[in-house]
């Protein structure tokens, strides 16, 4: 597939999903007090501060997984619709917290929910949603819905193993690369490779298939973060929405970070003595980091693994039936969600 094939189908396939999935969030989030309703609502980007319609969220690349897991399996896309609004309120659930958590005031250029309502409203909020993903499961009218609901607890404990071991991160110093990795599996890998399982549960899939669908979201995740890291240091802010260097301003210790430190040499060695307080934080400082990350090997390693974990994926697709459109079709996502500029 040619680069504008591959976002051709990507979008395609986005803006059906979101269409699909749209109304059935709705009606479940619906169901929360209202103080909890106002705030998911507007977090999800269906209203503004002052309760007037809004442009929309992101782009429901773990929804349209879903769906498309229902499809593989042979399934309709209703069959995986339950799955689907589990793993977007469980992703919400998470930025919610995240926020928090990270002190972002900002989202997608809007307030974020602690920062205007307080942090306590931001913690209900997100657990609401964390229920209401279960609930939504649980009344699915599939035979497997207590297994796509151990599913999405399941994932939530690896997801909150990630995100604790990524705050333990910032206040060490010997952070190791196969750290960092099996960081970013959890806090990051964990729900795409659920997404990717979820639809072809419910439709009661042979565990062949489903240990595929789920392998390519695993692979799919990995090459997802480093390129998400990538984008933090030299991706541009028009599109991340973030200030330039941002990752190096904030000290992250991301994947090309780590790489560097640990196989960097003497570039290593400068930016592991940066990291550790030795360096300014002014722009002139952070280029200089950045030039060390990229002199260490952190740039081309995380680059070239990314792509390594991107053929990954496909190779688990590879092994199992599933009908060639839908083959097509997640693929085209996987690589739209990964070929991005840095």
């Amino acid at each position: 597939m040619t680069t504008s094939s591959v976002s051709a189908i990507a979008v395609a396939v986005l803006r059906r999903c979101r269409d699909t999935l749209t109304p059935a969030m709705q009606a479940a989030v619906a169901r929360l007090d209202r103080a909890s309703y106002e705030q998911a609502s507007y977090h999800l980007g269906w209203t503004e501060l002052d309760g007037s319609p809004g442009n929309g969220g992101g782009k429901a690349v773990r929804p349209a997984l879903a769906l498309l897991s229902a499809e593989a399996a042979g399934a309709s896309s209703a069959t995986g619709l339950p799955g689907a609004v589990a793993v977007e309120l469980e992703h919400n659930f998470s930025l919610l917290h995240d926020d928090l958590m990270d002190g972002d005031t900002e989202r997608r250029h809007r307030r974020t929910v602690w920062a205007q309502w307080g942090a306590p409203s931001a913690i209900l909020t997100g657990d609401a949603l964390f229920a209401l993903a279960v609930e939504v499961l649980l009344e699915a009218e599939s035979l497997h819905a207590a297994a796509a609901a151990w599913l999405v607890t399941d994932t939530t404990r690896e997801l909150i193993r990630g995100q604790a071991e990524d705050i333990e991160f910032e206040r060490r110093s010997d952070v190791g690369v196969d750290e960092c990795l099996s960081m970013a599996a959890g806090k990051t890998g964990a729900l795409l490779a659920a997404s990717a399982e979820i639809g072809a549960v419910l439709a009661g899939a042979c565990p062949a298939l489903t240990t595929a669908l789920r392998t390519f979201g695993a692979e799919l995740g990995a090459a997802f973060q480093l390129v998400d890291d990538l984008l933090g240091i030299w991706g541009d802010p028009a599109v991340t929405g973030k200030p330039v260097l941002s990752d190096l301003r904030s000290r992250k210790k991301s994947l090309p970070v780590t790489y560097a430190v640990h196989h960097g040499g003497a570039a290593g060695r400068e930016l592991a003595s940066w990291l550790a307080g030795a360096g300014g934080n002014e722009e002139p400082d952070l280029r200089r980091a950045a030039a060390l990350v990229e002199s260490g090997g952190g740039r081309d390693w995380a680059a070239a693994e990314a792509r390594r974990r991107m053929t990954l994926a496909e190779k688990a697709l590879a092994g199992v039936e599933i009908a060639e459109v839908t083959r097509t079709e997640l693929v085209a996502l996987g690589r739209y969600l990964t070929d991005r500029e840095f």
